[in-house]
């Protein structure tokens, strides 16, 4: 099954589980012209009030943060009732956290993950310096970057979309900017009524709005059938000023592949909220977020008996094999300021 168990977890009733995962160097300078970076607990709470009467088992996946080169995750403190293991799936490499809790009775049932970050801010900005690579020779494991989603069809309609934006363009990184710039004119951040936040990206194309899901799904559709690798990552935005607080929702953005160079950080739908910004955020990711998960269409481990998700960012359960509906979250940050944040790491 190609199961890859990175930790298992003995966690008493409420008890309280420590998992280090890595250690912070200094912080930056921001004046020497060295990324910024931004040290916060994190707190992410999910709650299912009301499980099913009768059930045998319930199964719970909770994505669990990993440290990479653009963020160090450390003191990871979970508080749950039950056996917890962390996995890690093999298509993406995305770690989680999953609970049986055999005869849970009615609930309600809380599972909360707390953690502390240092995210730096991610830029590729060298372009000058770098010489086009006519050739394409990406290792195998890149096809999954070039492929179809579900909700990202890459079909004819989107083909003659991609021909017409990247017209006239010789090198990939070219063909990327006038995606990113094609996707900046005809696409809104909207949020009313139906269909938007799915990333579907024929939702994308004729209703023109939705919010980063959206963007990103043209974005990405657009790169990979023009034949440059494209990933989607996804996380929680946090506000630019510093404090504490409770945030709302998942933020999502993106990546894509020059042969020769290596892969460049997009966020379309922040440049379309901030549209000073706009060069920014193509080839650069802000310090204000911390990434949980990649890819789409994933299957958990071990496997769920429902589909595979659209995307992993809020927590998962399955009661006897049926998806739970309702499930509670609350998702909150505080900053780490002078010998608070240096003493966090």
């Amino acid at each position: 099954m190609n199961i890859r168990l990175r930790t298992i977890v003995p966690v008493l009733s409420l008890a309280l589980l420590l998992i280090p995962m890595g250690k912070a160097g200094g912080r930056a300078d921001n004046e020497s012209g060295r990324p910024k970076d931004r040290t916060f607990q994190f707190s992410y709470k999910a709650e299912i009030a009301q499980i099913p009467e009768g059930t045998r088992e319930l199964r719970i996946w909770l994505p669990y943060p990993t440290t990479d080169r653009h963020q160090e995750i450390y003191d990871v403190q979970v508080t749950a009732p039950g056996k917890a293991t962390v996995y890690t799936e093999p298509q993406y490499e995305n770690t989680l956290l999953y609970l049986p809790v055999p005869n849970p009775g009615a609930g309600p049932l809380t599972v909360e993950v707390n953690f502390k970050v240092r995210r730096s801010e991610y830029l590729r900005r060298d372009y000058a310096s770098f010489k086009p690579v006519s050739v394409h020779a990406f290792d195998p494991s890149m096809q999954k970057y070039l492929g179809a989603d579900r909700l990202v069809p890459l079909n004819d309609r989107i083909k003659k979309i991609a021909e017409e934006v990247t017209r006239g363009k010789k090198t990939d990184l070219d063909k990327a900017r006038a995606i990113y710039d094609y996707t900046l004119a005809n696409m809104k951040y909207d949020k009313s009524g139906e269909g938007w936040g799915r990333g579907d990206i024929l939702f994308a194309c004729d209703a023109k709005r939705g919010n980063c899901t959206d963007f990103h799904a043209l974005f990405m559709g657009l790169c990979r059938i023009s034949g440059i690798p494209a990933r989607f990552s996804i996380g929680f935005p946090l506000p630019d000023k510093r404090g504490e607080g409770q945030i709302a929702g998942y933020h999502c953005w993106a990546e894509f592949y020059v042969t020769g160079y290596g892969w460049v950080p997009v966020d379309a739908s922040e440049a379309s909220k901030h549209p000073e910004k706009k060069d920014y955020f193509f080839g650069g990711h802000d310090e204000n977020r911390v990434q949980l998960s990649m890819g789409r269409d994933i299957v958990l481990r071990p496997r769920q008996s429902g589909e595979p998700l659209n995307y992993f960012i809020y927590p998962y359960a399955e009661a006897d094999g049926k998806t739970v509906k309702s499930i509670k979250t609350e998702f909150r940050f505080k900053d780490l300021e002078g010998e608070e944040a240096t003493k966090a790491f």
